[in-house]
């Protein structure tokens, strides 16, 4: 049979973990190009980001989910339960551990639970070059020992080590099925979206020590220009009149460097000059408005 000829395969799958795990770094080195932001900071990514790779005859469909951890707000459980829902709904579920930071609590917790969810499920072990190969063997083990893995991959997402095996692994395990997305999309996130996360990351590189964790950022315009370039204006949302001298920094300079730092890569991305003008307001208790959560892409919580 041609390749032309060949059955095609699609299929979804979930990356769970820990925060700083390395979900948002694998899926943007698996797809090619950035579509999941990274940060320091921890929880970083807040709702569901989909990166769309072709591994042969095969579309895979990786879902980047926010790290689960013990919730205490909120928005902390409304990230924690996107994070399950993106497992449940997947044709497989991988879970990327922090090989350094080994099978502590955390990492315990969520193996366990990962035991309720139906579906295939892979063990990846990541940032493999900060541990020796004993202590990986161990892991594996003590891994395998608490959920079932259909396979166990040791991968640096960083420097790609690994990723090859792990890619031919997936092309053959989605379910057989047309391709669900253009070949040369990468994302279903759309730009605007995209501009204002890469933003959120940019902001949380510069000041993730300083400024409190319910900080956000929303696309308010896009226009394209007569002379191609595009003209973004952006909104920093925080709670407090206070954290506004934290985000704009002495005489500008800090909202400038974060200005000039989104634009460049938002600029990469979209392939054209862009002019981005940020602003930055005070917007009370917005972790605790259902609009923002219907934005942001994740299930407003009850209670």
């Amino acid at each position: 049979m041609s390749d032309d000829q060949a059955e095609t395969r699609c299929g979804f799958v979930a990356l769970i973990g820990a925060p700083n795990a390395g979900k948002s770094t694998l899926i943007n080195r698996l797809v090619g190009t950035k579509v999941s932001i990274v940060s320091r900071k921890v929880q970083t990514t807040r709702g569901i980001v989909r990166g769309i790779a072709i591994f042969g005859r095969s579309e895979v469909v990786f879902v980047d989910t926010p790290g689960i951890f013990r919730p205490k707000r909120r928005l902390d459980r409304a990230m924690v339960e996107t994070a399950w829902t993106g497992a449940r709904d997947a044709d497989l579920t991988a879970l990327l551990i922090d090989a350094g930071r080994g099978l502590d609590e955390e990492a315990r917790e969520i193996c366990e639970k990962l035991g309720e969810i139906g579906g295939p499920k892979i063990l990846l072990l990541n940032k493999i070059d900060t541990v020796n190969r004993e202590m990986l063997l161990s892991l594996a083990a003590e891994a395998n020992s608490l959920t079932t893995f259909s396979r166990t991959f040791m991968i640096s997402a960083l420097t790609g080590d690994g990723l090859d095996d792990f890619s031919n692994y997936l092309a053959g395990a989605v379910p057989p099925g047309p391709f669900l997305y253009p070949e040369d999309e990468v994302s279903d996130v759309p730009l605007r979206q995209l501009a204002a996360e890469i933003t959120r990351e940019k902001l949380f590189e510069r000041l993730h020590q300083e400024l409190p964790y319910a900080s956000t950022v929303e696309t308010e315009s896009w226009k394209e220009q007569p002379d191609g370039s595009v003209r973004i204006e952006q909104v920093i949302f925080i709670e407090r009149d206070s954290q506004k001298k934290i985000v704009i920094g002495k005489g500008g300079d800090t909202i400038k460097a974060i200005s000039i730092a989104a634009r460049k890569e938002i600029a990469e991305i979209v392939e054209r000059p862009v002019h981005l003008f940020l602003f930055v307001k005070v917007r009370e208790k917005w972790a605790d408005d259902p609009e923002r959560y219907r934005q942001i892409g994740i299930e407003f919580p009850k209670t």
